[in-house]
């Protein structure tokens, strides 16, 4: 089975889906991975990014990725960048992977980059682009981000209620690993980017579900044979 994770930033997949990703791959799945943007010099030094791409190198090494693409949008500035040009260099890559499955962001994310991300997502994973092989698109979770779209809108729709979880319970600890490769980005707890907000919110999710551990999830489109 192909899939494709679709992330904004570097560490979102791993914060959004890292121990269901650990899954399919340790089952013989074939995981990609495609990173939206990449921060600029100006906004961030050049030992910021130097110190990123190995953090990110390190952390796609250690999950496994069958491949890893980069589009290098602008970081956190995704919103001047025309819609259509986002849209069609995704399509590129749904063209290349043709994934049966495609993990994206929440659309009620309070962070915009994720928001555009989600919709440029849902336009290049129209079953009349050449990309027709996607039977599931879910959208998950990202720590800190995703929990505080709810105080933007007053609308249903955009807020996080999971309808799908997947048990991590043997991979929690490989989540952990992988996002401790992002060090730049780990904090101190009680923020939930911390290690043991990490594990919280996996045992919190794993009681909502009778597990362990787990990842929750929003199902945005399902085929069924």
């Amino acid at each position: 089975m192909k899939i494709l994770v679709v992330a904004p930033h570097p560490d979102d997949e791993v914060l959004g889906c890292g121990g269901t990703i650990k899954k399919h791959i340790e089952s013989g799945d074939q995981v990609y991975l495609c990173i939206m943007t990449r921060p600029l010099v100006g906004d961030w030094s050049h030992e910021y990014i130097e110190n990123k791409d190995k953090e990110i190198k390190s952390s796609n090494g250690f999950m496994g990725f069958k491949e890893v693409f980069s589009l290098d949008f602008p970081s956190l500035r995704m919103d001047a960048i025309p819609q259509k040009d986002i849209n069609d260099k995704l399509l590129e890559v749904f063209s290349k992977v043709n994934p049966e499955i495609l993990f994206v962001p929440f659309r009620g994310d309070i962070n915009h980059d994720h928001r555009i991300t989600f919709d440029a997502c849902l336009v290049a994973a129209r079953p009349s682009h050449a990309c027709n092989s996607i039977k599931k698109i879910i959208a998950y979770e990202i720590s800190s981000t995703t929990d505080l779209g709810k105080l933007k809108t007053e609308k249903v729709e955009d807020i996080f209620v999971p309808n799908y979880y997947e048990d991590i319970t043997l991979f929690l600890k490989e989540k952990i690993v992988a996002m401790e490769f992002y060090r730049s980005e780990m904090k101190e707890f009680p923020n939930p980017r911390s290690k043991k907000g990490i594990e919280v919110l996996a045992q919190k999710r794993g009681m909502e579900c009778g597990a362990e551990a787990a990842e929750a999830f929003t199902i945005i489109r399902e085929l069924k044979s």
